[in-house]
């Protein structure tokens, strides 16, 4: 307990109860026994309480008498066992990042990598959950109901945040209001690839064989309302043909299918296509980036191409649930910012074609915002409904 000493008055900051129920006391003045009156309101800690002891009725009182009355209320007023088992140094046990696709692919990737460096920070476990669904709002849905202490993180991606509001007629949650922004890890942009079997060389072919064999072929996707959904969408639209589209649970099932034959086209980020791009298996046509892939530097953009609007990234971050300690939030993003500079891991995303992001919560916000607003005016335009 800390306190310091205001005047005639007495000022005391209970950081030990960050799970202090402050809304039943807030900007509540009543009196202790008749020697004082306080007032207790948050103290900005992530929850904490701060009780201000005024007008003290007899200076000549003992002042740690006057002090014990204030504690021996406030703990009976306020304190639970769940409040003081929440009053334990964050963290004390071990922490769930969920992950909203199977194994195998750029956000299973991501969500490794960073959370080994988180684990080693905070000195505590970060267990990887995957789970898969509908584009990932299944998984999301779930993080939004849980527990606001801090225990269970979500790995947001473009299609729980920015393509899902607009293409889920019921999605079940509200994507601003039931989380609280991290921050934003990093942006991968998406390439357009087929399998080597295809009789195609560049992006007009795949076009003209499109037009040749309309609803013949086929493009996979992890999921339907996932940005590669989106991007296989928008090239339909964009070139007037006709594709049939396959979701799988995951980038990892498409992609096999993709190298055996069974679907032609796909698109997707760099660390689910670029081992089998490297073998031979699957042959790149386009970037959907302004400018070549760092990684493909050979692969033409599809803005030279003559299509700019297929200018789509993946984009990963990290939301806890609404109502999570602001002390926590901001414990989270100083770590990820730390780790996002280690030289070890900007290696590790650029081998994988991602562009590190970091930065404030308050700037995740403002981009998932902005994301939210731009994919809502291109699947108005284009006219793309869910399946």
């Amino acid at each position: 307990m800390g306190r310091r000493w205001c005047g005639r008055g007495q000022q005391l900051d209970f950081d030990a109860l960050p799970g202090i129920e402050t809304e039943r006391l807030r900007r509540v003045e009543w009196c202790i026994e008749h020697r004082a009156k306080i007032l207790c309101e948050p103290n900005g800690h992530g929850g904490a309480l701060r009780v201000v002891a005024l007008q003290r009725i007899r200076d000549g009182e003992p002042e740690m008498r006057v002090l014990q009355t204030v504690l021996l209320v406030v703990a009976a007023f306020v304190c639970t066992g769940a409040d003081l088992a929440r009053a334990q140094p964050y963290p004390s046990r071990p922490i769930q990042l969920v992950v909203t696709v199977p194994p195998g692919g750029a956000a299973d990737f991501v969500a490794r990598l960073v959370g080994a460096k988180l684990a080693e920070a905070l000195d505590q476990s970060v267990i990887i959950v995957n789970r898969g669904g509908a584009a990932g709002t299944t998984a999301a849905a779930g993080v939004a109901k849980s527990e606001p202490d801090g225990y269970t993180l979500l790995l947001n991606t473009i299609a729980t945040h920015g393509i899902g509001p607009h293409f889920y007629a019921n999605l079940p949650y509200d994507p601003v209001k039931d989380f609280a922004p991290v921050i934003l890890i990093a942006k991968l942009p998406l390439i357009m690839t087929v399998t080597s079997s295809l009789p195609v060389q560049s992006v007009a072919d795949v076009v003209a064989l499109a037009k040749a064999r309309p609803g013949q072929l086929a493009f996979a996707s992890a999921g339907t309302g996932g940005a590669p959904h989106l991007a296989g969408e928008l090239f339909k639209t964009l070139t007037a043909v006709n594709l049939l589209h396959v979701p799988y649970r995951g980038s990892g099932p498409a992609v096999v299918d993709l190298i055996a034959g069974r679907v032609a086209i796909m698109f997707d980020a760099a660390p689910s296509l670029l081992p089998f791009i490297t073998s031979g298996q699957l042959r790149p046509l386009a970037a959907a980036s302004p400018e070549r892939h760092r990684l493909l530097p050979h692969t033409p953009t599809f803005a030279e191409l003559g299509y700019p609007r297929m200018d789509i990234s993946l984009w990963y971050g990290i939301v806890a649930p609404a109502a999570t300690p602001e002390l926590i939030v901001r414990r989270l993003n100083a770590e990820l910012i730390k780790i996002l500079d280690m030289p070890e891991i900007r290696q590790s995303f650029a081998d994988q074609g991602a562009d590190i992001e970091g930065g404030t919560a308050a700037a995740f916000d403002t981009f998932m915002r902005e994301e939210q607003a731009r994919w809502g005016a291109l699947i108005k335009q284009a006219g793309i409904k869910a399946e």
